[in-house]
């Protein structure tokens, strides 16, 4: 019997198992890649240098096997602003609300200036100052979680790079394959982070019609987390999915181990589905933030990047004093099966196993 979890994308990126981790971790990313998985590394929140110094330290780990590296291309931002300018375009309206949930809260003030002021989704000049690193060290994949990649896919053919595109409706995969994309991550709204309303067993199967006779692969991703999710995205007719929440708690995450614990402790219930953070929707792990901007007195949620700019200070105040209470993360539904901290290659081990249990057992 052929192996059923050796896939068209197994073979297009020379790994053993179609899992990919989406980490912001370097030490996640080496570990699931050694193990024989594939790992996209989020570096949006970095500057060019930080960006050019952990890909060469990723290289040094992996002995010249293919990685991803993902930022976000985004639109509907200024061209150029720094950070005094868009704290400036706050109105005094929202400013306050954000003021009032700090003392009511005890929410401390940063240590440090918050990651977000380096977040590529800031303005369209950052944007494009990482995407330079990526095409300067020929990273053999490119990601785009936020914006679409189709004007970059020229130039980063040439260099002999792949260009990954996620999508969370079926009209976006189209034009992504239109336009030449390597690789659709079909993602649903189970999914961690910044996400679209179609629900992960809607979307994948639409996108995997869309591109069926193009030989580009489609990988599920939202709410993966298990190795019988694995089976059922490959049942869908995927290549692969797409896995983020589910190395958050592992051994190598840096994530500190307050919020590993909160992570740990969720259930699916305790994910929300909000632009209270961004400007854009997204999931993440309930927050006293959360709780406050849906209530009847908040304010008008601000648009992309501002939202962003504005919850800054709290979520860096809550990680930097280990605010427990006060944490929140990106995290999907899937969350109810991320039960400890074990390691990545347990973790990848574990979800290879079951769905080769759940084959075995259809095959019985």
């Amino acid at each position: 019997m052929s192996n059923p979890l050796h896939t068209p994308l197994c073979d297009k990126l020379g790994i053993e198992y179609p899992v990919v981790a989406f980490t912001h971790c370097k030490d996640v990313a080496v570990a699931v890649i050694n193990a024989g998985g594939f790992a996209v590394l989020g570096e949006a929140l970095h500057t060019p240098d930080q960006i050019a110094a952990d890909i060469k330290w990723i290289r040094e780990r992996i002995g010249g096997k293919p990685f991803g590296i993902d930022l976000v291309l985004p639109s509907s931002v200024p061209e150029e602003k720094s950070v005094d300018e868009l704290l400036a375009m706050i109105p005094p309206e929202q400013r306050e609300f954000e003021q009032m949930i700090k003392r009511k809260y005890d929410v401390p003030d940063p240590k440090i200036a918050p990651d977000i002021h380096h977040w590529g989704g800031l303005d369209q000049k950052r944007a494009l100052a990482q995407l330079e690193v990526i095409f300067d060290e020929r990273v053999p994949v490119f990601a785009s979680g936020l914006g679409s990649p189709a004007f970059l896919l020229k130039r980063a053919h040439e260099l002999g790079m792949q260009v990954w595109g996620l999508v969370g409706k079926p009209r976006q995969a189209k034009k992504q394959l239109a336009a030449g994309t390597d690789v659709i991550i079909a993602q649903g709204y189970d999914a961690a982070g910044h996400t679209g309303n179609i629900g992960t067993f809607s979307i994948v199967p639409q996108v995997v019609d869309a591109a069926r006779g193009t030989g580009v692969p489609v990988i599920a991703a939202g709410g993966v987390t298990t190795g019988r999710h694995l089976a059922a995205a490959l049942a869908l007719g995927a290549d692969g999915v797409w896995t983020g929440s589910l190395w958050l708690a592992s051994r190598e995450s840096d994530v500190n181990l307050p919020l590993k614990e909160r992570l740990i402790e969720a259930e699916t219930d305790d994910t929300v589905y909000s632009n209270c953070i961004s400007g854009y929707t997204m999931r993440t792990t309930r927050s006293p933030w959360h709780n406050e901007w849906s209530s009847d007195a908040a304010p008008e949620v601000l648009k992309p990047p501002l939202q962003m700019i504005l919850s800054s200070n709290y979520i860096q105040g809550s990680l930097d004093y280990q605010r427990k209470d006060l944490m929140t993360e990106a995290a999907g539904q899937g969350i109810h099966y991320v039960t400890e901290m074990k390691p990545a290659r347990q973790i990848l081990s574990d979800i290879v196993e079951e769905a080769l249990d759940v084959f075995d057992r259809f095959a019985a």
